[in-house]
């Protein structure tokens, strides 16, 4: 790290790393279990279209997260030896978390090709290869600060996931599904516990940080997905979750933690994503 702040994993951890433990996490890191769930009950009671749908939207994301750790190793975020012990972990969890909604899809004859995952990149044509490239240049311009910049959108991020996965458990109140995207939820509540604090910190000590961050979210943050998923697709899953009154309230509670990080007060991504999109609240 920059300005003598160097350190390894065990000592002369920072304040984010002393509230979360990040050695600890990293031994206890587990894909997500579901051999223990009879899955056999969705054939008895299968899951209705809608559900299939969003659920197949949240795998196929769940297995794009790869993309979002390889834009980050070209960062000044890969030079921080917590953030990359992080994102290793986090990137096998997101995979497991693909896999066991893979696996509920299959009991509805929903077959996930990595074929078709491939396919879906390929799509994004020369987005996909300059992306890496335009995040390195415009990272490392930035410098250390950019670090703050990705820990606050990737907090968003999982504020959201934890709120897509709580909301469709509570719309699919399934014996079997329930329980499954609780245990994700879980998990997903550990690496938004690290994004957060990480955040905090960072922008609390960089005015500049927090004023990057806050362009950044207001300018460039889209719903988990939308970057590389049809818009199609986008708009059914925050239709199907975020939709209503309990909806809405879902959606809002997302931007209230953002809200709470220094020098974020006043946005409200995730509610204008849903007014871009015509959502009724």
């Amino acid at each position: 790290m920059k300005g003598g702040r160097g350190r390894t994993l065990t000592g002369g951890r920072s304040a984010a790393e002393m509230a979360f433990d990040i050695a600890k996490y990293t031994r206890t890191s587990r894909g997500v279990q579901w051999d223990d769930l009879p899955l056999e009950e969705f054939r008895r009671h299968p899951l209705p279209a809608d559900t299939l749908r969003s659920l197949r939207y949240m795998c196929d994301v769940e297995y794009h997260t790869v993309c979002y750790l390889r834009d980050m190793l070209v960062t000044p975020s890969h030079k921080d030896p917590a953030v990359t012990a992080f994102m290793t972990m986090w990137n096998m969890e997101e995979f497991w978390h693909g896999e066991a909604l893979a696996a509920v899809l299959a009991m509805h004859d929903v077959r996930i090709d990595y074929d078709a995952l491939k396919a879906v990149r390929l799509k994004r044509g020369w987005r996909e290869r300059f992306d890496p490239i335009k995040q390195s240049m415009l990272a490392n311009l930035v410098g250390e600060d950019f670090v703050a910049v990705h820990m606050s959108w990737g907090a968003a991020n999982e504020w959201s996931a934890i709120t897509a996965y709580n909301r469709l458990a509570e719309l699919q109140d399934h014996p079997i599904l329930a329980p499954l995207l609780e245990r994700i939820a879980k998990q997903e509540a550990r690496h938004v516990a690290f994004y957060a604090t990480q955040a905090r910190e960072r922008l609390a000590r960089s005015r500049k940080a927090q004023k990057l961050a806050r362009f950044a979210l207001r300018k460039f943050w889209g719903p988990v997905g939308s970057g590389v998923m049809a818009e199609s697709e986008v708009r059914h899953v925050l239709g199907h979750l975020m939709s209503g009154p309990d909806g809405r309230r879902a959606a809002r509670t997302i931007d209230d933690h953002l809200r709470r990080l220094p020098g974020l007060d006043g946005l409200r991504i995730v509610e204008d994503a849903l007014d871009a999109r015509g959502i009724p609240a």
